[in-house]
């Protein structure tokens, strides 16, 4: 019993700390540029043939210069007809270039390997990077080139998904959430991680680390690249806003659902310490909460529950709003319910013999 009450003294305590900085530590961001340099924008796409003229098409719809954009699509072997639908949309635009990817280049695998293709054809000084089945907004390109400041190697974006189903909307929450709780660490100069689905890397940097052949094989290969950008002394910005907002696709289905989460659950194991410490202590609050019934009265280990679900949907509120959203009442509640569930069954899922699919690959 004592160890229960010693974790939620110190998890409420570290939950409220993260509310006062979500509240009274926001990083101001500049978003706007004296310059506008040429960018390069790389996307690796596989079996996209449903997605990637929207991601396309919001790419043409960038508040750029058209002349100042080069995009790169690498065909990563795709069976359906992605190939056909990018070459009419890039027919008439001569800025545009899908090439096919047919060897490997150095340790490079998968969606790295295409990625290390396209950085060969760049011509710019600024790599963006986004996916297939994402929507980036109009402002995007210029509001993460702001935060590229002298001695900065990676911008990141923030990412969530779009759909009106329930589990759509329910995946959105999550998205935010968690995203909310890295960018309270980052905007106090503390690394996290980065999303390769909307990050900005300077050439220079991605030089420096010998581009993405020279990294050991990773799922997860944009937190790679990021580690190794940082350990060559290049400083970061995440910025929360919604001019940086990239919508992507909901995993359809549950089984999609936990293949995608057990990828990134992969990837969260070269996480920084202090973020390992912040994620442990909140997937442990039902494992400690749940024998803590047996030591205490029933209406205190409710009042315990509905504290954690006062401070979460605040929490959750703060970040929506700061991005210009918002969620009906009832959501938070069952957003606690999908974190329970979906918990328990990725714990277990994920201490599974099974290797991760994606994009019809094992890994």
């Amino acid at each position: 019993m004592i160890v229960s009450i010693a974790y939620f003294i110190l998890y409420f305590s570290l939950f409220l700390v993260l509310l006062a900085l979500q509240v009274f530590n926001r990083r101001r961001y500049t978003l706007k540029l004296q310059e506008q340099p040429r960018i390069s924008i790389l996307i690796a796409a596989r079996n996209e043939e449903h997605t990637i003229l929207r991601c396309l098409r919001a790419i043409e719809a960038l508040d750029y210069p058209k002349a100042k954009i080069e995009v790169l699509i690498g065909d990563d072997a795709s069976t359906d007809n992605t190939r056909a639908v990018i070459d009419e949309f890039i027919g008439d635009k001569p800025n545009y270039t899908c090439i096919p990817i047919a060897h490997t280049l150095g340790k490079a695998r998968g969606k790295a390997n295409v990625l290390a293709h396209l950085a060969k054809l760049a011509t710019s000084d600024y790599y963006f990077y986004t996916d297939a089945d994402i929507e980036v907004p109009k402002e995007w390109a210029q509001a993460m080139l702001s935060e590229m400041t002298e001695g900065v190697g990676v911008v990141t974006g923030i990412t969530t998904t779009e759909g009106n189903s329930f589990f759509a909307r329910l995946q959105s929450m999550d998205w935010l959430y968690a995203l909310g709780l890295m960018q309270v660490v980052s905007d106090l100069g503390l690394r996290v991680t980065t999303m390769g689905n909307n990050m900005l890397l300077r050439r220079q940097a991605y030089e420096e680390v010998g581009g993405y052949e020279s990294i050991n094989f990773s799922i997860t290969e944009d937190i790679a690249i990021f580690n190794e950008v940082l350990k060559r002394g290049w400083g970061f910005r995440n910025i929360y806003n919604p001019h940086v907002l990239a919508l992507s696709t909901p995993a359809p289905t549950f089984y999609d659902y936990l293949q995608q989460r057990r990828r990134w659950m992969r990837g969260s194991m070269h996480l920084p310490l202090y973020m390992a410490v912040i994620f442990i202590l909140h997937s442990a609050y039902y494992p400690v909460l749940l024998p803590f019934f047996a030591y205490t009265s029933v209406s205190v280990a409710v009042a315990i529950f509905a504290f954690k679900l006062l401070l979460q949907s605040l929490y959750l509120h703060l970040c929506l709003r700061r991005l210009g959203r918002s969620a009906r009442w009832y959501m938070y509640f069952f957003f606690e319910l999908y974190l329970v569930i979906s918990s328990v069954i990725l714990i277990v899922y994920f201490f599974l013999p099974l290797k991760i699919r994606w994009k019809g690959r094992k890994y």
